[in-house]
């Protein structure tokens, strides 16, 4: 039986938002099963889709080209004996693999000028697109019209895996959970202000005493929801006790089956944001110096919140400006009117950025 190997990106976000590219490889051959390689990082995210039979983890240190490794790698991956390659990453080193492994069709974008390597080539030359239509259109010929319509990415967590993760992070099954995702790892200039998400937390829960949030991330993340916690040390108890710092505590598997079980995420453009979308969970996603329309929420309930400023989208890991006005002038007051209807009743909150 031949089957079909799809390198993945190295983000988790980017790793979700190609997960339509399987959907359609599926329908095109429905008995050819498809393989993911993965960075460990990223793989578990592809365990949670349909469509993957198997995840292969990289063994390769991050930006190095380890030659003999990965033509040790490719003579693994030819007795397999895979017919066809997709390789989502534009780099060279990628594109070494399938092509060091033999694969006879190896599709992809130009990326790195990897003529010869890449034997089905497909060139970005339309206005920049959205990251799902990009990603799908490896599965049509490079001469081939854009989809009109392309599927939306999806995630399948079970109920044992939520029950799972909520029981190890300490959060009550009968209480509302409000999911946070503070963190960015592309830089900080994405992130929201730690002091506007703890005003935010505070009247989630003026609103529904019940309600549990849940911060999330990676340990790289720990830092800025410690100051989430911090800014809400002079809060009422109800408040403070309701808020769980999980940063770094738990995995990826994990943090995406608490996802799965929210009533709803705000999120930073990020890894979580569109494994949430792909999870079809109510989403608010707040942009500063990306752009909302380059990687937008997919989620049958989402709001993108972007001030579109003049300086914006600068597309810099750290405000070029010094004033990062494209997220601190995105008040919780302004969120909160958003995420409010998903949650249901009536409510308001002190936006810190008015006084």
């Amino acid at each position: 039986m031949s089957r079909i190997l799809v390198i993945s990106p190295n983000w988790i976000g980017d790793a979700v938002m190609a997960q339509p590219l399987l959907q359609l490889l599926r329908e095109r051959h429905p008995e050819a099963p498809i393989d993911v390689l993965a960075p460990p990082a990223v793989a578990p995210a592809w365990r949670q889709m349909a469509e993957v039979a198997e995840v292969l983890q990289t063994p390769f240190r991050h930006g190095a080209l380890q030659l003999r490794e990965r033509w040790r790698y490719a003579r693994m991956l030819k007795a397999r004996g895979y017919d066809e390659a997709y390789v989502l990453p534009n780099t060279l080193k990628y594109a070494l693999i399938p092509w060091l492994a033999g694969i006879r069709r190896r599709v992809g974008y130009k990326g790195e000028s990897r003529y010869g390597l890449i034997n089905v080539m497909h060139h970005d030359d339309v206005p920049p697109r959205p990251m799902v239509p990009f990603y799908a259109a490896l599965a049509d010929a490079p001469e081939a019209p854009l989809r009109s319509a392309v599927p939306r990415p999806r995630l399948q967590v079970d109920a044992a895996q939520m029950d799972a993760a909520a029981a190890k992070a300490g959060l009550g099954a009968d209480r509302p959970l409000v999911v946070f995702a503070p963190g960015a790892e592309f830089g900080s200039a994405k992130r929201w202000p730690p002091a506007h998400f703890a005003a935010l937390a505070e009247a989630i829960v003026a609103h529904q005493p019940q309600a549990q949030i849940a911060l999330l991330g990676s340990p790289k993340d720990r830092p800025v929801c410690d100051e989430i916690v911090a800014a809400l040390a002079d809060e009422p108890a109800a408040a403070r006790l309701a808020v769980f710092n999980l940063a770094g505590q738990t995995s990826l598997a994990e943090a995406i089956a608490l996802i799965a079980r929210c009533a709803a995420i705000v999120s930073n453009d990020s890894g979580l944001l569109h494994v949430a979308s792909s999870l079809d969970r109510p989403v608010v996603a707040i942009y500063g110096p990306t752009d909302p329309d380059h990687a937008p929420p997919f989620s049958s309930i989402a709001q993108s919140l972007s001030l579109r400023l003049d300086c914006s989208p600068c597309r810099q890991r750290e405000c070029p400006l010094g004033h990062h006005h494209c997220m601190r002038g995105i008040g919780a007051g302004m969120v909160w009117q958003t995420l409010q209807p998903m949650l249901g009743g009536e409510g308001t909150v002190a936006d810190p950025t008015s006084s």
